[in-house]
């Protein structure tokens, strides 16, 4: 037993020295002052596919989305990011189970807050985080789901808990959790990381999720985030008009987000960590709409 959980503890301590030179790489390559672009998406089946897209696109960071966590799948994305020199900036952590995007269902199935799901999620958000280890991604994100405005309800507490779970974990393996935004106001979500009490937890900043999910301007929202905000999903969207149903996301430009504004409010704060942006379409249209947004926002950042 002894022999076995000291190769654990070595396990541990490599994955954090990864995930550490992972960091200190970014900061290396990143133009000071300067946000830089990328975009999010997923790495199954092929993680060198995925990485090429990336590359040839235009993008030096991505966020992935991951599905296979086994040392192989690790190993072939960490091949890829180096053979094109691309920074995985975090590993997005979904499922399982049903996760249905509306108000209705929504509160039910998303995240870490509906009890019948919650274990499996923590269980899977620690698996990704291992993956992210071997690959050497600096971050984990994932939504918490609607998460109660009241701090007194007992699902409340159960989703701090639940958060602390994940964070502490991360931190373990020497990488930040990020708090996917939308479901829930921002002042709720600040209140929840300070709930959780650790220095490795922040907020991945969806700007077009606070529109469709009508929680708040993502401009104002800036100030109520502040030092919290880790990464950035630069996306648009319209504020819902059926109370059943989430707004619709519409290509950078044309919805509600005031772009120039925001990106102004976050140069004002310091935030230097890239904008990623996240397209929720697939096929030729997606492309179109990701290169649009690419020169769009690299003229705002100047």
């Amino acid at each position: 037993m002894a022999s076995q959980m000291a190769i654990y503890n070595r396990r541990r301590l490599f994955q954090a020295a990864v995930a550490g030179a992972a960091l200190r790489a970014a900061a290396q390559t990143a133009p000071r002052g300067k946000m830089r672009l990328g975009v999010i998406l997923s790495i199954s089946p092929d993680p060198e596919a995925a990485i090429r897209r990336v590359h040839d696109l235009g993008f030096p960071t991505c966020q992935v989305s991951v599905r296979e966590t086994d040392n192989a799948a690790a190993a072939k994305l960490r091949s890829a990011l180096d053979k094109y020199r691309v920074a995985a900036t975090s590993a997005v952590s979904t499922g399982p189970g049903p996760e249905v995007y509306d108000f209705y269902q929504g509160p039910l199935t998303i995240g870490l807050v509906p009890r019948q799901y919650r274990q499996a999620r923590i269980a899977r958000m620690k698996e990704v985080s291992d993956f992210a280890g071997k690959a050497g991604i600096p971050a984990v994100q994932g939504h918490c789901g609607f998460i109660p405005e009241n701090p007194n309800d007992p699902l409340y507490r159960e989703a701090v808990e639940a958060i602390r779970a994940v964070a502490e974990y991360c931190q373990k393996n020497g990488q930040n959790f990020r708090c996917e935004t939308g479901q829930e106001t921002p002042i709720t979500l600040v209140r929840a990381i300070r709930d959780v009490g650790l220095d490795n937890i922040g907020v991945n900043f969806d700007v077009g999720n606070l529109i469709l999910y009508g929680k708040a301007n993502p401009v104002d929202a800036v100030e109520v985030f502040g030092p919290y905000i880790q990464g950035v999903h630069a996306k648009d969207g319209l504020y819902p008009t059926d109370p059943k149903k989430l707004g619709r996301e519409v290509p950078i430009g044309e919805g509600m987000v005031n772009f120039p504004a925001l990106i102004g409010k976050l140069k004002k704060i310091g935030y230097r960590n890239p904008l990623t942006i996240e397209r929720e379409i697939a096929g030729e249209k997606q492309t179109a709409d990701i290169l649009a947004a690419k020169a769009y926002l690299e003229k705002l950042i100047g």
